[in-house]
């Protein structure tokens, strides 16, 4: 049985660890971070009832890889937030997709790639340096239906 006990002792920068011992390792680590928006959108020339205006509330999972820095993070969760907020969400989030996106049929296959590109576009030339990629987007359209796509998928085409 696990026993709880209080730290008596709080390890201190500089005294306990050291800034050379942060980085435990130098290998590639992929970080992935979900989040939620509701939208509505509607088919082109698609017949079914998606061709009607409707609404869904998505959940996207980013996932991006690359090689820690001197801290040992890939890439901070407060930056990709910081990136789905200011670059992607305003597009997305209580919006009518057909009207906020690029012309598209705003099916999920389409969405996914446009994330992807604007995720991708929002790394800086710093993160590109140590190896960070986008390496995968997921798009739930409802929550046992999504499309994805994967960093060697978009490379090739």
């Amino acid at each position: 049985m696990f026993e709880f006990s209080i730290v008596e002792k709080l390890q201190k920068f500089g005294k306990d660890i050291e800034r050379e011992q942060l980085k435990y390792h130098s290998k590639r680590v992929l970080v992935s971070k979900e989040f939620t928006f509701d939208a509505a959108h509607h088919l082109h020339a698609y017949e079914g009832k998606c061709k009607n205006l409707h609404g869904h509330t998505y959940r996207a999972v980013l996932g991006i890889s690359g090689y820690t820095d001197e801290l040992g993070l890939v890439i901070d969760f407060g930056e990709i937030k910081e990136i789905w907020k200011q670059q992607i969400e305003i597009y997305l989030d209580h919006r009518y997709l057909n009207e906020t996106l690029p012309l598209m049929n705003t099916t999920a296959e389409n969405m996914v790639v446009w994330i992807y590109e604007k995720l991708s576009e929002s790394l800086t030339d710093e993160q590109r340096s140590r190896g960070v990629r986008v390496e995968f987007v997921r798009l739930y359209e409802t929550p046992t239906s999504y499309a994805e796509v994967k960093r060697e998928w978009m490379e090739i085409e």
